[in-house]
Parts: structure tokens; C-alpha cells; sequence
């Protein structure tokens, strides 16, 4: 038992380990965030298999709220149980979620965007999800018909620019990979363990919705500004859909028109964010740090984040389950199709159309990319040489 226990406990510590330092180097975005977690989770570490993978991404571009911190969280969770999906949050999102309540505090004004290793790291997110795109390629698309579905989500995606065009192209994918490969056998069958009950999981979405609807009654009949603000960022968190840019207008709309804080400051948090590691939704941390110091950070922290915790430890029981029934597994190969374009999208815009401007931005990414591809080096050595390729290269 003692064994057992210690055996868990550096499990644990594994995960908080391993997902702070992604969060203190995965910079670039949610699509970058996705090849990082690859590069960790399912080439480096062997924690999730490919499919798995993939399957785990899918779900997690239906549920709103931030779609790489609920991919975290779910390889925690089936890592090392409801626990492990803690920590895993913890260490990803910690560390940006500090440097953003430290920046309220002491340093609002202080412009990061246009800075030449800010665009290095940039650069670094495009080989880091070219290297993702083409490992997830190959497993995901190995035949012409699922080739088709990847273009038609590629296609789909950037011809059609709405918050729920992502959703759509995942569906349709999935009901043409349902009629394609109802009859389809795979040789291997992806094997994971997922420690949390369904029971546990009705809690956990009984749990979402509720507070959903009781936040903004409480709101009403109550005059406590902390219940006011957790509302705000709750429901801001439980209503997103597209990523982490899309909760920008959500918080403008509930801050700044509303009165809480101003324009400048709002947007000089938001390119702040853009240029820290871990997830955009830790400009939330920022805007609580202006209402109400580190205080009002840690509660922006906390309640933007819980809808996207509750939403995937709550569904991933019943989609465990649901992604081995015979008449479903054909639906999730076109879906993981899906994912492989929607991946391809998002590498054109925003992280192409963002990063690589000059000759010499493209230089330096098929570098990047080498080294990451065909010399197998750690992503925070890439990391590394992206921040001060960036400097030098903004030098020049």
C-alpha cells in the first residue's frame, strides 16, 4: 500500500512537473500549444497514443472554453486521476497566470508586442506545429479518402471565418467518416485508462450548469463585488467557442463597457498575454489584478478556467466510452481527419500569416524546424534559440 502510494505520489509529481515547464515554454498560441503537447505527451513520454491523441483534441473543439488547457488537463486526468488533471492545469497555466497579476500591479503600460524575441517565439510556434501537423498527418491520413476529409476541413475553415465554423467541419467530417468506414477495422486498438467514474462526471457537468445559472441571480441579489467578478469571468469562460481569442470581445464587453476598466489598459493586458507562455485565457489573471490586486487575479484565475475543467473531466467518461462503440469509431476517423486540416488552417493564419514576413523569418523557421524534426532536440532548446535568433534578427 505504501508502494502503491509513493508510486502515485511520483506520478504526481511527474505531471506538475512536465506541465510546468510546457507552461513556462509552450508560447505561440492553442495551435502551438497542441504540437508541444504532442511532442511531450505522445512522441517523448508515450503517456496517450497517437489516436488517443487525437480523439482527446476532437472533443475538446466541441466544448467551449480554452480548447489546449482541457487537452492538458484530460492527459492529466488520465495520467493520474482527477488530481493529476489539477496539477496538470496548475503547472500550464501558473506560470503566465503570475508573470499577468504581476504586470497588473507593477508594470501596466509596458508594451511587449512589437519586442524582436517576442516575434523569435513566434517563428518558434511555426515549426513547433509544422513538426505536429506532419507526425499527426501521417497516422491520421494514411489513405486518400481521409487526405479528402483534411482538405475539405482545411478548405472549409479558412473559407468560412465564424466562431462555430471549427464545430460545423469537425460534425460534417464526422458523419462522412461514419457512412466511409462504418465497416472499417484498425489492426490496433488504442488502449487508456480513464480513473473517473460517470457518476463523478454527471457531478462535474451538473456542477457547470449549475453555477451558470445561479451566478448571475446571486449577482442580482447581492451587492458582494467578488461575486459580480466571478460571474463574469465564469460565464465568459463557459460561452467561448474558437479559442482563446474569441473570450476577447466577451471580456471587453463585461470590463470595458461595462465600466471596470479603461480601453488602454484593457488592450496593453491583451498583447501582454500574446507574448507569455501557456494559455491566452490568462489575460483574465491581468484584469483581476486591475480590479482588485493579486486577490482579484487569483479569483479571475480560478473562475475562468472552472467551466473548461468541469466540462472536460465531465465528458470524458461518457466519451471514453463512446469512442470504442463499433458504430462511432468510423465518425472519429473522419473527425481526427478534421483536426489534421483545422491544424493546417490555423498554421496559415493566424501563425504563418503572423510570423514569417521576410525571407530570413522563413530561414530561420526551416532552421527551427530541423532542429526539432530531424536533430530531435528538446522543444525548450528550440524555445531558446527562437528568443534570441528573434533579438538578433530584429537587429539586422
Amino acid at each position: 500500500m505504501n508502494r502503491k502510494k509513493l508510486n502515485h505520489f511520483k506520478t504526481l509529481s511527474e505531471v506538475l512537473l512536465i506541465s510546468t515547464r510546457l507552461g513556462l515554454t509552450s508560447f505561440g498560441g492553442p495551435t502551438a500549444h497542441l504540437g508541444y503537447f504532442r511532442n511531450e505527451y505522445v512522441e517523448r513520454r508515450k503517456w496517450i497514443d497517437e489516436k488517443s491523441y487525437a480523439d482527446l483534441v476532437a472533443l475538446c473543439q466541441f466544448l467551449p472554453g480554452p480548447a489546449s488547457s482541457q487537452v492538458g488537463i484530460g492527459i492529466g486526468v488520465m495520467r493520474a486521476g482527477v488530481l493529476g488533471g489539477i496539477l496538470a492545469f496548475i503547472g500550464f497555466t501558473l506560470p503566465s497566470a503570475l508573470v499577468m497579476i504581476l504586470f497588473s500591479i507593477l508594470l501596466e503600460g509596458f508594451q511587449l508586442g512589437n519586442s524582436g524575441w517576442v516575434h523569435g517565439l513566434k517563428i518558434v510556434a511555426v515549426a513547433i506545429v509544422a513538426q505536429a501537423i506532419l507526425g499527426m498527418a501521417q497516422n491520421l491520413t494514411p489513405d486518400i479518402k481521409r487526405k479528402a476529409i483534411a482538405l475539405f476541413a482545411l478548405v472549409g475553415t479558412l473559407m468560412w471565418q465564424s466562431v462555430f465554423s471549427q464545430i460545423v467541419v469537425i460534425l460534417l467530417s464526422g458523419l462522412v467518416g461514419y457512412f466511409i468506414y462504418k465497416q472499417h477495422k484498425e489492426g490496433n486498438e488504442p488502449t487508456t485508462y480513464f480513473p473517473v467514474s460517470r457518476r463523478f462526471g454527471i457531478i462535474c457537468l451538473t456542477f457547470f450548469f449549475s453555477l451558470l445559472i445561479i451566478l448571475p441571480i446571486l449577482r442580482e441579489v447581492s451587492s458582494l463585488n467578488w461575486i459580480a467578478t466571478f460571474d463574469s469571468f465564469y460565464r465568459s469562460g463557459s460561452l467561448v467557442f474558437g479559442g482563446g481569442h474569441v473570450v476577447l470581445p466577451l471580456l471587453e464587453r463585461e470590463f470595458v463597457t461595462g465600466g471596470w476598466i479603461d480601453k488602454e489598459a484593457f488592450l496593453a493586458g491583451y498583447g501582454a498575454a500574446q507574448a507569455m507562455p501557456g494559455p491566452l485565457f490568462t489575460f483574465a489573471p491581468y484584469l483581476g489584478g486591475l480590479i482588485n490586486g493579486w486577490q482579484g487575479g487569483i479569483l479571475a484565475t480560478i473562475a475562468i478556467f472552472l467551466p473548461a475543467f468541469l466540462l472536460i473531466v465531465g465528458t470524458l467518461p461518457f466519451w471514453d466510452a463512446l469512442r470504442h462503440t463499433p458504430n462511432i469509431k468510423g465518425a472519429l476517423l473522419g473527425m481526427n481527419a478534421a483536426v489534421v486540416g483545422l491544424l493546417l488552417a490555423a498554421f496559415y493564419q493566424p501563425i504563418w500569416t503572423s510570423s514569417i514576413f521576410v525571407p530570413m523569418d522563413f530561414a530561420f523557421a526551416a532552421i527551427l524546424f530541423s532542429m526539432l524534426a530531424f536533430w530531435k532536440l528538446p522543444p525548450w532548446i528550440i524555445v531558446v534559440t527562437g528568443t534570441v535568433g528573434g533579438y538578433l534578427l530584429s537587429l539586422l
